[in-house]
C-alpha cells in the first residue's frame, strides 16, 4: 500500500500477515527464453521473496501485495516520477473549498474497467464510503478515511469528500479504487482474497488472470487502461524462499528480473556485475532497516497481552540497546556500503522530510555509556558477567527476524556480541511467518522495516493509539504498539497542517519523538539493489527518474514502461509522455517489512513497506 505501503513492510513489518499468507512460486520452472515469450506472448517475469497475505486491496499489507494491487486498480491520484508531486491518476482535477473541509474531484470520463463498464465517481465513493462503515475494509488504509464525514457522488464525474477537519493528505490518498458493481456482491470482506474468480475486473496497467499460493502470480495487460496497455504481454511474479536460487534463475534467464528480500545481497549484486545481458541497479531506496522494541502490547479497550520482557518497558534500558549498536560498521560489514546510516524514520530521499537527531540527542555508539545506563536501572551483572532481571534470572532477549532475509541474521549475529558484551543474551527466532507472534505480542525485539511514500502520513499513523487493535483478538494497523499521547497530538497537527514547510517541521518533531521514545532504532537506509535481464528487457523506468528504483516504486511505472528487449523499441517514448502528461502513480513493494513486508502496511504500501 503506498503504499502503503504501504509497512510496505511494506516490508519487514509484520503486520497483517497473519490473513491468509500465499506466497508464490511457479509449479515449475520455465525454462530458458520461456520467461520472455510463451507461445509468442512477451511475458516478464519477477523473482520474489516475499509470500503474498491477500489480493483484496482492502487487506493487503506485505509489500508484494500491495504492489500487485496497485497495477491492478488505479488511485485517484498518483506521484510524479521525477519530483514526486501529485498527479493525476482516476481524477483529473481536485480542488478544496474555502474552508478546505470539503474536497471535490474531477473524476475521468475516458476510463473504464476491464470488463469495459465505465469508471465512474460512484465506484470511489463506495470504496471510501465502505473503508468507512466497514472494519475489515479499513484493514489496510483505514487511516486515509478516519477524518472522513461524508463521501458523495452528485455525478458520474464529481467526487465529494466532506472532511471532519482539514487532512493534508487529500492530494495522496493511496487506496485502491474498487468497481462498484463487482464488490458490492462480496459478503464477509474479511474473508474474501480476490481470488475465486478470473480474470479479476479492474482498471490498472493489468488484469489478474491467475494465482496459486506459494507458486506465482499472474496478471495480463490491460487493453482498457486509460494510460494505454503496458509493451509486455504477460507479467508474472514467482515466489523464491532461497534468494540465490531466484539469482541463479536469473543468471539462466527463467526470470527477468530480482529484486531480493527487500534487496541483493552485496555478494550476490557483485556476482552479477560485468554479467553478459545483466544489469544491476543501484540506488538509494525508500525503506529503513530497524530494531523494533515490545512496548508492552495492548488493545485500544485497555487490555495487556504478549509477554514482553519488563526490563525493555525501561527507557534506559531501550536506550542502552541501541548505544550499543554500531550503525557504521553495521552499514560497512553487513551492507557493505550499500547502505546510509540510519537517524530520523523518514529516509534522507525525502529530503522535505528526513531528521536527524542532535549531537546531545544522538544514541550514538557509546558501550561504556551503555553499561553505565544498566547500572543505573538496576539491572547489574553477576559474577558471571550476566545481567540480572528483576526477578533474578539472566537476562535473554527473544529478537524476532525475517528467516528469508541475510540481513536479519547478519545483523543478528552482531547484536547477539554487542549486547552480550554487556551482559545480556539474545535469542534470534528467524521464523518464515513473523506474523503470528508480532500480531501476539510475543516477542521481545524484532527487525522493522516499512516502503516510505512521498507523503509520510501511513508509517506515522501506524505509531498512533488509534492504531492499537480495538480488543486482543483483533488486528490494529499498529506497527509494534506504540501508544503516546504526545506523538499522537503532533500527529493530528501535522495532518491538518496544509502549509507545506510547517506540516514538515511538525513531522520532524514527530520523528524526534519517536526516537526519543527509544521504541523504534534505525539503523540503516538500505539501497535498492535490483538486476534485470537486458536480453528480456529493453529500458524501464526507474523512481526517481535520475537514479531511482525499479521494484518498490511509488507507482506502476516500471512494470508498465518496461519494453520487451525483441520489440525495437527504447522505452523512452513511453516514459517522457508519461511524464510530459503529468501522471504517475503510486505503488509500493516489496519490502517491507523487513526484507519482506511481513506485516500490515496500512495503504501505502509501502512499503506500505
Amino acid at each position: 500500500m503506498s503504499t502503503p505501503v504501504q509497512h510496505g513492510r511494506g516490508g519487514f513489518l509484520p503486520r497483517l500477515v497473519a490473513a491468509g499468507a500465499a506466497a508464490l512460486l511457479l509449479t515449475s520452472a520455465l525454462p530458458p527464453g520461456q520467461a520472455r515469450a510463451e507461445d509468442d506472448k512477451k511475458v516478464l517475469t519477477v523473482a520474489v521473496a516475499q509470500s503474498v497475505d491477500s489480493l483484496n486491496p482492502f487487506l493487503a499489507t506485505r509489500l508484494v501485495s500491495t504492489s500487485i494491487n496497485r497495477l491492478m486498480y488505479e488511485y485517484l491520484t498518483g506521484y510524479d516520477t521525477e519530483d514526486a508531486r501529485a498527479v493525476p491518476g482516476l481524477a483529473t482535477a481536485w480542488k478544496p473549498s474555502a474552508d478546505k473541509l470539503t474536497w471535490t474531484y474531477t473524476i475521468r470520463s475516458d476510463a473504464r474497467w476491464s470488463d469495459g463498464r465505465r469508471i465512474t465517481a460512484e465506484d470511489a465513493a463506495w470504496t471510501f464510503n465502505t473503508m468507512m462503515t466497514d472494519e475489515a475494509a479499513g484493514t489496510a488504509n483505514g487511516s486515509f478515511v478516519a477524518n472522513f464525514e461524508k463521501v458523495t457522488a452528485p455525478s458520474p464525474t464529481e467526487l465529494v469528500i466532506r472532511l471532519d477537519k482539514p487532512q493534508a493528505t487529500m492530494a495522496a490518498l493511496d487506496v485502491p479504487i474498487v468497481p462498484k458493481h463487482v464488490w458490492e456482491k462480496v459478503g464477509d470482506l474479511s474473508k474474501f482474497h480476490n481470488t475465486g474468480d478470473f480474470p479479476v475486473v479492474g482498471s490498472g496497467p493489468f488484469v489478474l488472470t491467475g494465482y496459486k499460493p506459494d507458486s506465482y502470480v499472474r496478471l495480463k495487460a490491460n487493453d482498457r487502461f486509460w494510460r494505454g496497455a503496458p509493451k509486455f504481454d504477460e507479467l508474472v511474479f514467482r515466489y523464491y524462499k532461497d534468494q540465490d536460487a531466484a539469482v541463479a534463475a536469473l543468471r539462466k534467464g527463467e526470470v527477468s528480473f530480482v529484486a531480493g528480500s527487500p534487496s541483493l545481497t552485496p555478494a550476490q549484486a557483485d556476482s552479477l556485475k560485468g554479467q553478459e545481458n545483466i544489469k544491476v541497479n543501484d540506488a538509494p531506496g525508500r525503506r529503513f532497516y530497524a530494531l523494533a522494541v515490545n512496548p508492552g502490547a495492548r488493545a485500544r479497550n485497555g487490555e495487556r497481552f504478549g509477554d514482553g520482557h519488563p526490563s525493555l518497558l525501561d527507557r534506559r534500558v531501550r536506550q542502552a540497546l541501541f548505544l550499543a549498536v554500531d550503525r557504521k560498521a553495521l552499514v560497512d560489514k553487513v551492507f557493505q556500503g550499500h547502505a546510509v546510516e540510519g537517524a530520523g524514520y523518514i529516509p534522507p530521499r525525502f529530503s522535505r522530510y528526513f531528521w536527524k537527531p542532535s549531537p546531545d540527542q544522538e544514541l550514538a555508539h557509546d558501550p561504556a555509556r551503555a553499561a553505565r545506563l544498566l547500572d543505573e536501572a538496576g539491572y547489574r551483572k553477576d559474577g558471571e558477567g550476566r545481567r540480572l532481571g528483576k526477578d533474578g534470572k539472566p537476562i535473554t532477549y527473544r529478537l524476532l527476524c525475517h528467516a528469508t532475509d541475510p540481513n536479519d541474521k547478519a545483523v543478528g549475529q552482531y547484536l547477539e556480541e554487542w549486547w552480550g558484551e554487556l551482559g545480556i543474551g539474545v535469542r534470534l527466532d528467524c521464523l518464515d511467518n513473523v506474523s503470528d507472534p508480532w500480531l501476539a505480542g510475543t516477542y521481545d525485539l524484532a527487525f522493522d522495516g516499512w516502503s516510505v511514500n512521498p507523503d509520510p502520513d501511513f508509517v506515522l499513523s501506524i505509531h498512533t493509539c488509534a492504531a492499537l487493535p480495538a480488543t486482543p483478538e483483533d488486528t490494529g494497523a499498529t506497527d509494534n504498539f506504540i501508544c503516546d499521547e504526545k506523538y499522537d497530538g503532533l500527529y493530528a497537527r501535522q495532518l491538518a497542517e496544509y502549509d507545506p514547510d510547517k506540516r514538515a517541521a511538525l513531522v520532524k518533531q514527530l520523528q524526534s519523538r519517536l526516537y526519543d521514545l527509544g521504541y523504534m532504532n534505525v539503523m540503516a537506509y538500505p539501497n535498492a539493489v535490483e538486476a534485470y535481464r537486458t536480453d528480456q528487457i529493453a529500458s524501464i523506468e526507474t523512481m526517481p527518474k535520475a537514479a531511482g528504483n525499479i521494484y518498490g516504486q511509488d507507482g506502476y511505472w516500471s512494470w508498465w514502461s518496461a519494453v520487451p528487449a525483441d520489440s525495437g523499441g527504447s522505452g523512452d517514448g513511453a516514459g517522457s509522455a508519461a511524464v510530459v502528461t503529468g501522471i504517475v502513480v503510486g505503488l509500493v513493494l516489496l519490502a517491507g517489512a523487513g526484507g519482506f513486508l511481513v506485516m500490515r502496511r496500512r495503504a501505502t504500501a509501502e512499503d506500505r513497506e
